[in-house]
């Protein structure tokens, strides 16, 4: 549903078994006219027990809906970067066997963990990088890539990547392109499990 091109943002989550929410340019800190009714969305579904589930962008709204807050990273993260698993219940509930990953990163602000929220993964330039609120589960990085997603999101944001060349946590299009093969096979699997484990929570 592209609410940024103008889909009405639905009034309450009755209709839905969960709601995702992907990642995008903008700030949830913008004054853009869906981002008030869609953070009311979060709420109300939190409060009736749907399933949330947000990615980048999508987990900083859940964490602004929740009770948290959003704010610049100290680096903007671009491009492939290991992220660690916490060591506890709750993240080897979320993560299985995975200690660490290689996941993608774009980004350059982060969230602060909503009230009863747990961190259960991190990176070495992001402490937040995933949290989880019983059945909801808020990622800073991205999960969800494919091959041609990258290339697409490197094409469209050579500017972004070029401006912030002297961030240690940004990679060149090219160094990102040359790791896809070895990365999005471990990626994947790591993908599918998260969602397999987010979809036991929804609502039938």
């Amino acid at each position: 549903m592209p609410i940024d091109a103008g889909e009405p943002v639905p009034a309450t989550p009755d209709a839905y078994s969960g709601l995702v929410f992907m990642g995008g340019p903008m700030s949830v800190n913008d004054d853009l006219p869906w981002i008030a009714p869609l953070l009311a969305l979060i709420h109300a579904a939190a409060a009736d027990g749907v399933p949330l589930l947000g990615h980048c962008l999508g987990g900083q709204l859940l964490a602004k809906a929740l009770g948290g807050s959003v704010g610049r990273n100290p680096v903007k993260e671009i491009g492939w970067g290991s992220v660690r698993v916490l060591d506890t219940a709750v993240a080897s509930d979320w993560f299985g066997e995975v200690k660490s990953f290689e996941s993608f990163h774009w980004h350059g602000e982060t969230f602060a963990m909503p009230p009863a929220a747990e961190r259960i993964l991190e990176s070495a330039w992001c402490a937040n990088q995933a949290f989880a609120l019983g059945p909801h589960l808020a990622l800073q990085c991205h999960v969800e890539m494919t091959e041609a997603m990258i290339q697409s999101w490197c094409e469209v944001g050579g500017e972004e990547i070029a401006a912030a060349a002297a961030s240690p946590a940004v990679q060149t299009p090219e160094r990102m392109r040359a790791l896809n093969p070895a990365n999005l096979p471990a990626l994947r699997a790591v993908a599918d499990h998260l969602y397999g484990r987010w979809i036991q929570g929804l609502r039938r």
